[in-house]
């Protein structure tokens, strides 16, 4: 699901729009930037004035260790030990042993997108001119990008505060030679994956172990492509819900513009206007008291559900925005010399938007799994039972709402908060931490989750539709239209349960809407908004 936007200043895009290069600021990177980088590897290279911040930062840091000034992280050891004093003569080695003791994760390894998400959104923090390292930290880690040599990232162990330490020492290793890290596919240690790709080892200097590593990069890079995914849901969403209201012959009424102007949420107004959109031209659509009086609420109360949502996602994207831009290691090192030890690597702002984030979208996961109910139970419509025809010999789609209603129930369990909690550390000096990586982590989830519930939900819309051509002869809207043919073009109606395995035929549909393929066939007639 990569859609971009335009960035003329800040990246180069090919013929089809697709981001090829972003340079890298510290002040401009964007979610659809981000995703470029992640997915599609896309080029990243710094800024000539963004060299001159670094060296002037790395200039100050260089001048407190020369006159052994005491500043914690520098010349200090950390976390609870912050009055310890370390010599000049040991700070190279005190950034080191950061690492090595630091990187202590568990559990399975990101996956390459969300790696190559970490990496970036640290660059782009330290460019910024604030955190005191070289130019040849940051140079070394776009090489890495650049070339695709990711770190082995294990997803646990982060509080989220003093930000991601574990996972992002991880990140740090194999530019020291050490850990782990896959190249061209292969997991091999650290070293040997850097000489293969051609790029040297480096040592730490004084505060680099600490800027690497202290700081949110994880947590927002999991919570940032979520984010985004969310974002192709929500579309799919309303795409699955006005296929949905066209096989039960729904009534339109509900989505007129008048009905939500007078109480106009962004989210429910945007909703009403996509599912006239995708709708428009549509015979199948009945008005009020035509058929019925009311549709059950999963039809008629799309723009209030769905909506709700899209404004969750909304006010989340706006708190990802700011974090892709923000400098969060500690302490921070401001352009007229001051050294300031603050809390900017704490996750807070970010763990309880990602906690909205799983519950906006759970809730699309569980409306969805309610709408699958309705078109697979003969009880709710007009349709056989479970889709299929000769019910009983055929199963049909009986198990999808099965497998669906499995997914929502786990979605449940997952949207519990994870920012409601924390536990003290570091001999209690670090007393409050945020679990925001838990939280992004959930998050990510549900968004998959739901997806898959999506997915169904249209597989077996279409499959309805298909009956309802048989018992009236008319139309869908155009997008709704668009939508169907892209699902047909690769998915047979179901018949008979001896034609297919159900698995394959949800593992496709799937596909259809990861790769982006069905939303892009339905935007090209139907412009779908979020807002």
């Amino acid at each position: 699901m990569y859609l971009y936007h335009r960035h003329e200043t800040d990246s180069m895009e090919n013929q089809k729009g697709q981001i090829m290069k972003v340079i890298l600021t510290g002040e401009d990177l964007t979610l659809d930037q981000l995703v470029a980088v992640a997915r599609e590897h896309a080029e990243v290279e710094l800024s000539p004035e963004t060299v001159e911040k670094v060296k002037r930062s790395r200039a100050i840091v260089d001048d407190i260790v020369e006159n052994e000034r005491v500043v914690y992280g520098i010349t200090t050891g950390f976390g609870s030990l912050h009055n310890v004093h370390i010599s000049k003569e040991d700070t190279v080695q005190l950034q080191e042993n950061l690492i090595r003791t630091h990187a202590a994760g568990a559990g399975e390894p990101l996956k390459e997108d969300e790696v190559r998400a970490v990496m970036t959104i640290r660059v782009n923090s330290l460019v910024k001119g604030v955190s005191g390292v070289r130019p040849l930290m940051i140079e070394t880690l776009i090489n890495m990008l650049n070339k695709n040599v990711l770190p082995f990232i294990p997803q646990q162990g982060s509080l989220g505060a003093s930000g991601d330490l574990a996972p992002i020492s991880h990140m740090v290793l194999p530019m020291l030679g050490l850990g782990r890290a896959y190249y061209e596919g292969e997991l091999l240690p650290g070293r040997e994956a850097m000489e293969k790709a051609g790029i040297p080892c480096i040592q730490l200097d004084a505060k680099e172990g600490l800027a690497l590593n202290n700081g949110t990069s994880v947590l927002t890079a999991i919570g940032a492509l979520a984010t985004y995914d969310a974002m192709q849901l929500l579309k799919l969403s309303d795409i699955a819900g006005a296929l949905s209201l066209e096989a039960h012959r729904g009534i339109i009424d509900a989505f007129y513009e008048k009905l939500h102007t007078i109480r106009p949420h962004v989210g429910a107004l945007a909703t009403a206007r996509n599912i006239r959109n995708l709708t428009e031209g549509s015979t199948y659509l009945t008005h009020t008291a035509e058929l019925r009086t009311q549709d059950a609420y999963t039809l008629r109360c799309m723009p209030q559900i769905h909506g709700a949502s899209k404004d969750t996602i909304s006010y989340v994207a706006e708190k990802v925005a700011i974090e892709l831009n923000a400098a969060t290691d500690n302490p921070i090192i401001t352009v007229d010399g001051d050294v300031i030890s603050g809390g900017n690597f704490h996750g807070e702002p970010m763990a309880q938007p990602f906690d909205f984030l799983g519950i906006g979208a759970a809730e699309i996961g569980n409306v969805s799994e309610r709408r699958i109910e309705r078109l697979v139970n003969h009880q709710l419509s007009d349709f056989p039972s479970f889709l299929v025809k000769n019910p009983g010999l055929n199963s049909g789609f009986m198990i999808t709402q099965y497998s669906a209603a499995s997914l929502v129930s786990e979605n449940k369990v997952l949207a519990h908060p994870a920012s409601v909690d924390s536990i003290p550390s570091c001999e209690n000096q670090e007393d409050f931490v945020s679990m925001g990586t838990l939280a992004a982590r959930k998050a990510r989830d549900i968004v998959k989750n739901s997806l898959r519930c999506v997915a169904t939900e249209i597989l077996a819309a279409v499959q309805a539709i298909d009956f309802r051509k048989e018992m009236t002869d008319g139309k869908l809207g155009v997008g709704t239209q668009a939508a169907y043919d892209a699902v047909r073009e690769k998915l047979n109606f179901i018949a008979d349960d001896s034609e297919i395995e159900m698995y394959d035929e949800l593992e496709k549909i799937t596909n259809l809407l990861v790769d982006g393929s069905l939303l892009k066939a339905v935007e090209e007639k139907v412009q779908i908004d979020l807002q």
